[in-house]
């Protein structure tokens, strides 16, 4: 680690304590469980969809099942794609990259096809080496990809939005966790993913309306901030599973979309939330003298009906031919 490396890793050390002692103890209250079947009138088979990562993708610090991310990735997925979706969340609150690998192991056994993974802010905030976090992430990015489960990632959020965090060491979160999301991105592509920037949900947007984007903690999002990271999120979760719209079929110069190397895409997209990034080919290659080809998206975000609450089904897993 250089000087300077070793410098920012201390900085963000003392911070990061600072800041958890702001936020304080985690609520004892359970986080409503997303787990079951969503749109039960619409026609079959069942898309089955797991949801893995932190407390973002759990939904902490909400009451309502409906206002949970998995809740609104489900009745969005069923309405857009007029289908019956099983979804399981196996997201655990205050969840490293590193303990991702369980959550992976049930996931496996439901057969989902599709993975929606939302972890690193914890990596961030407990000062995990990008490196060792992103090493994580690839492990088990492959392991689904070689079941055949369509994957996307929610890269890390800007945590220089924090009001926990305090100028001038904010900007040090900012950069660690935009390196972070950077990383992120490279690995889960080559591993066979997709991811999409959602530095937005702790970016722009939030810093403009913090009561009420943020929740009562100011750390994670409120309901209306779960909302806005679905609302990123499901388009691409939508064409991974084949289901993207006519009018998105083609790369859109006006939107800035191209073709281009994995890491140029990977910095563009920490700098531009809600962008999307998928492995391709170009010329039947997928690999170019500058490394991974990838597609650079920004997909249009569109209105998702209102959540709805799941039906449970008895059993703890989706039955078989679902």
């Amino acid at each position: 680690m250089t000087v300077a490396g070793a410098g920012l890793y201390g900085l963000l050390r003392a911070e990061a304590k600072v800041a958890r002692r702001i936020i304080g103890v985690r609520s004892d209250e359970p986080v409503p469980d997303a787990t079951g079947w969503y749109g039960r009138t619409r026609p079959g088979p069942a898309y089955r969809v797991a949801l893995i990562g932190d407390s973002s993708a759990a939904g902490y610090g909400v009451s309502a099942v409906e206002d949970t991310p998995g809740a609104a990735f489900a009745s969005g997925l069923s309405q857009r794609a007029d289908r019956r979706v099983y979804l399981r969340s196996f997201a655990v609150v205050g969840a490293q990259t590193s303990e991702i690998a369980p959550q992976v192991d049930a996931a496996l056994l439901i057969e989902p096809d599709a993975a929606i993974i939302l972890v690193g802010a914890n990596d961030v905030t407990h000062t995990v080496m990008p490196k060792e976090s992103v090493r994580h992430l690839s492990e088990q990015v492959r392991r689904l990809r070689d079941a055949g489960v369509e994957v996307v990632v929610g890269t890390c959020p800007d945590l220089g939005t924090l009001k926990p965090i305090a100028p001038p060491l904010k900007q040090v979160a900012r950069t660690w966790s935009r390196r972070l999301a950077a990383a992120q991105t490279i690995a889960v592509v080559e591993a066979g993913g997709r991811t999409v920037s959602i530095g937005s949900i702790l970016g722009p947007e939030f810093e403009a309306a913090p009561a009420v984007l943020f929740g009562p903690d100011q750390f994670h999002p409120s309901a209306d901030g779960y909302r806005s990271l679905v609302a990123v999120m499901l388009p691409s979760v939508l064409a991974a599973l084949g289901l993207e719209p006519d009018d998105e079929e083609h790369l859109e110069a006006l939107r800035g979309e191209a073709v281009m190397p994995v890491a140029r895409a990977a910095v563009a997209a920490v700098r531009q939330p809600g962008t999307e990034l998928g492995g391709t080919e170009v010329r039947g290659d997928r690999l170019g003298v500058r490394g991974r080809w990838v597609e650079m998206r920004h997909r249009r975000r569109r209105p998702a009906g209102e959540a709805e609450s799941p039906e449970l089904h008895e059993a703890a897993q989706a039955p078989e031919g679902a």
